[in-house]
């Protein structure tokens, strides 16, 4: 398993960000590794040069209650003489969505440093605005997207799909993908030169894991049975886990998602078709609607603008969230000074 990225650059990189760690924790045995997948309080690690196979190790008990969270799939982490992750390195290329739960202003960490994400909408009928979502938080961690359309042996129009539908969302790669046929496998790979991380993101029934095992070029992760009703597989996969493809390319496999939140941004990347035009509407907090003089309402598709619309007050929403938080924390913070000064000035007192 090639488990540096790709480019020696990162891998210099990766060594100063390890000896920062050192300095910081004042502690020169430190090792690095990476997470390969989370389970129940331990996480599997592999060290770079695979002397030794990957084993589990626990995380100190100060990472695991951080504010960005335990160490997540991707993850460079460096273990101390105990076996445990004592620090989690400077992440790069992550994708996060807003916490499962309705009103829920939490950020979930999908998987670090990350090259490309692969979004997967499964043909014949492939949900445009969800793939929205997806290339946007992607796009909000800084992550290339290419869309996968899988399952196209169900559509004899499935490359002219592809085509469409990646230029309607504005991704350039944008695959019809068989393993069935076989088709665009090929291409997939191309996506994923030795040493680069992707992401495999998309819904439960999408096909992914039976993709992932066509890139694997073995029976690796379990698939469920193919309902008849719609030609839809069932949800298999349960944890994101990092593997190592033939060719030496990474690939983070991760469960299916039924909730797409907003978190960091990422919706002008999605929609820089609109944020284009709007440069050309009289009024500069343009909403495309009843105003006068607007470049952008005659000319986006009303689904597409109300798509940007509710993606727009969705992150609205959670910049007011995490406004309010903050504003708790600082006030927090400024009663506990306050406090700690009283205390000081009665001791003195007395």
């Amino acid at each position: 398993m090639t488990l540096f990225p790709a480019g020696i650059g990162r891998r210099d990189q990766l060594d100063e960000e390890l000896q920062a760690a050192r300095t910081a924790l004042g502690e020169d045995q430190l090792i690095p590794a990476r997470v390969l997948s989370q389970h129940s309080g331990v996480w599997l690690v592999a060290e770079p040069d695979q002397a030794t196979p990957p084993r589990l190790v626990h995380a100190r008990a100060k990472l695991r209650g951080e504010s960005d969270g335990p160490p997540i799939t991707g993850d460079w982490v460096a273990l101390d003489t105990g076996d445990a992750i004592a620090a989690v390195l400077p992440r790069r290329g992550t994708v996060v969505r807003r916490a499962v739960g309705e009103g829920k202003a939490d950020r979930q960490v999908l998987a670090a440093n990350v090259e490309l994400a692969l979004v997967a909408e499964p043909l014949p009928e492939p949900n445009e605005r969800r793939a929205e979502r997806l290339v946007a938080i992607a796009g909000a961690g800084d992550v290339p997207v290419a869309l996968l359309l899988t399952k196209a042996d169900l559509d004899p129009d499935a490359d002219a799909t592809a085509l469409r539908l990646g230029r309607s969302i504005g991704i350039a790669d944008s695959i019809a993908v068989s393993v069935r046929t076989g088709d665009g496998i090929g291409v997939v790979h191309s996506l994923l030169p030795a040493g680069a991380t992707a992401v495999l993101l998309g819904p439960s029934g999408a096909g992914k894991s039976t993709l992932v095992n066509a890139l694997l070029g073995e029976e690796r992760q379990a698939t469920g049975e193919v309902r008849e009703s719609d030609r839809r597989g069932r949800h298999t996969t349960v944890t994101r886990e990092l593997l190592s493809l033939p060719h030496g390319g990474l690939l983070i496999d991760t469960p299916g998602m039924r909730e797409v939140g907003m978190w960091d941004g990422g919706v002008d990347d999605t929609f820089e078709d609109i944020v284009e035009l709007a440069a050309g509407c009289r009024f500069a907090d343009c909403q495309h609607d009843t105003e006068p003089d607007c470049a952008v309402r005659d000319t986006v598709p009303a689904e597409r603008l109300e798509a940007w619309r509710k993606l727009a007050r969705e992150q609205a929403w959670v910049d007011d969230r995490r406004a309010a938080a903050r504003a708790r924390e600082s006030r927090g913070r400024f009663y506990e000074r306050i406090q700690r000064e009283a205390r000081r000035a009665k001791g003195q007192d007395e």
